[in-house]
């Protein structure tokens, strides 16, 4: 009788913690301590496909121009130039900013519900957006830019924010200096980031990544990068302190589910945008 009494007690404690094993939620600190520079964390995806949902898709179109998408089919394109591609394709919203003509139009097509310039109608006024599409709200936060009129212009770009999925998406722009406190603030977390890395045109590599590292986003998406030796010096000032994960694809799928554990640059190589046939 206590030989079986024992045997169904070693069983049962056995069993417990089997159990107790099978229930708990697997840790993350290892993955976190042993992160490797390979390891993908987001989903790839292809721009003309749906994404799920609570989750946007974000395509790197060229230079600063990314397009984002999101589960109801609601689009938006960043410094629009007026082509992103051998495509019929019009988004609902597109964005611009006036430093260089390689971020912005003069003449968008008129048949875009919603084009947002990230400047004032005068020089220095700046200009403020708040458009709440439902599934897509879109503010911006303004910086001053250099100008060869005056030598700076003050709210002259426009840092675009895209609230979409339960994410914060932001896009730095043609940005010339470091944010300020207020300008910190106003923008918040952002989980996700579009920084321009050239160097120089922008802001210079120690400004970016000092900037970077203040912001602390999960997902930072180099842009703005003119060479592979551009990229490369900002990629090897950055991996200290964040991980990277050359994806070798131009799309990717984001959520609050699949957001890297500890801060990441997600290379993605620029292609643009074309109808399936």
């Amino acid at each position: 009788m206590m030989r079986h009494l024992f045997c169904f007690f070693v069983f049962f404690l056995v069993t417990t913690s089997v159990l107790a094993q099978t229930d708990r939620r697997p840790s993350h600190c290892i993955a976190i301590a042993e992160a490797d520079p390979n390891i993908q964390f987001v989903q790839r995806v292809n721009w003309s496909r749906s994404v799920d949902k609570f989750s946007v898709g974000i395509h790197y179109i060229s230079h600063a121009s990314f397009l984002l998408w999101t589960n109801g089919g609601i689009t938006a394109v960043t410094d629009y130039t007026g082509f992103i591609g051998n495509t019929n394709f019009l988004p609902d919203v597109v964005t611009m900013n006036h430093a260089h003509s390689s971020h912005w139009t003069a003449s968008p097509d008129p048949r875009i519900p919603h084009v947002l310039k990230g400047w004032g109608e005068t020089f220095g006024s700046g200009i403020d957006h708040y458009l709440d599409l439902g599934e897509m709200l879109i503010r911006n936060v303004s910086t001053d830019i250099r100008s060869v009129f005056s030598g700076r212009e003050t709210k002259g770009n426009s840092i675009f924010v895209f609230e979409v999925a339960g994410l914060c998406v932001g896009h730095l722009g043609h940005l010339h200096h470091v944010p300020n406190e207020q300008q910190f603030a106003a923008l918040g977390r952002l989980d996700v980031v579009m920084a321009p890395v050239d160097g120089g045109l922008t802001l210079s590599l120690s400004e970016i990544i000092s900037t970077l590292e203040r912001l602390r986003s999960s997902i930072v998406i180099p842009m703005h990068w003119f060479s592979q030796h551009s990229l490369d010096a900002f990629l090897l000032g950055v991996e200290e302190n964040f991980v990277i994960d050359r994806i070798g694809e131009s799309s990717i799928e984001v959520s609050l589910r699949n957001l890297p554990s500890q801060p990441t640059v997600v290379v993605l190589e620029p292609m643009w945008l074309r109808d399936v046939e």
